[in-house]
């Protein structure tokens, strides 16, 4: 068991806070019964299980040995006070794990009928983005495609509201011109979303398959957006608010696409 928090391998594990250090190690850190159980149950490919004995509580900690023991992956012991110095989360339950990222490469992506992904342009907040991915899970979707300076899908405050999702999509990263090539290859649809489109989002039939294409929550769609969508549709506010959060604005477009499909 490690008892010292200047340990080599705990110094890794808060080093993976940092996004710099996840993109040069290919890593992420997750932590909680409830995701880790989920990554295990999903086959996806975990380095190491951190485990701190004095601080496990609750259900699914049985599981989680079992599925451990299944897939044959390290487990490595730490004092509770090791483990709340690099833990996350309030009250943590003593369950982490460190995991190999996954990504899907925009030039293998052929889309098929029935496809629904959401490209997000500079999304921010890793929050917006994990509730994003819950959403377009929840609806059946594909995946997500950043695009530019988008945040990680890998930062913990993501994987935490994406409740697991992550685990089930696929996520593509791609600077905006090689969106408007793969665009112009795969012949599908783009639509974005502006508050100034004349279109009404519940007056429009969207296509099949579809990218939703959002703008980032400071700045929405810009002009070269505009350039790569066959329609641009707004949501309609009557109150004293002019604008919705990204992650409610997706889901609110996301969920007619979903509506519309189950009403054919």
């Amino acid at each position: 068991m490690i008892t010292s928090t200047s340990n080599p391998q705990v110094k890794m594990i808060r080093k993976l806070k940092d996004k710099k250090e996840r993109q040069q190690t290919g890593l992420y850190y997750m932590e909680g019964i409830r995701i880790v159980l989920e990554a295990l149950q999903m086959d996806m490919p975990l380095k190491e299980i951190i485990l701190a004995p004095e601080l496990i509580t609750g259900q699914g900690i049985h599981e989680i040995y079992q599925e451990v023991q299944r897939l044959e992956i390290p487990v490595t012991e730490v004092s509770g006070d090791v483990f709340r110095s690099f833990s996350v989360k309030e009250g943590p339950q003593g369950v982490a794990a460190i995991a190999h990222q996954q990504w899907t490469d925009l030039k293998e992506l052929i889309p098929v009928k029935g496809d629904v992904w959401v490209a997000l342009d500079s999304v921010a907040d890793p929050g917006n983005l994990g509730t994003i991915m819950r959403t377009v899970d929840a609806i059946g979707g594909k995946g997500v495609i950043l695009l530019d300076q988008s945040t990680d899908p890998y930062d913990s405050t993501s994987i935490r509201a994406s409740m697991g999702a992550l685990f089930h999509l696929q996520i593509i990263k791609a600077n905006l011109a090689e969106f408007v090539q793969w665009k112009l290859v795969s012949s599908i649809s783009i639509i974005g979303t502006s508050d100034s489109a004349e279109m009404d989002y519940h007056d429009f039939r969207f296509p099949d398959p579809i990218v939703l294409l959002m703008g980032s929550e400071r700045m929405g769609l810009q002009p070269q957006h505009y350039k790569i969508c066959e329609q641009v549709v707004r949501i309609p506010m009557v109150g004293r608010s002019d604008s919705l959060n990204l992650a409610i604005a997706t889901a609110v477009i996301v969920y007619e696409i979903f509506n519309q499909r189950r009403t054919k």
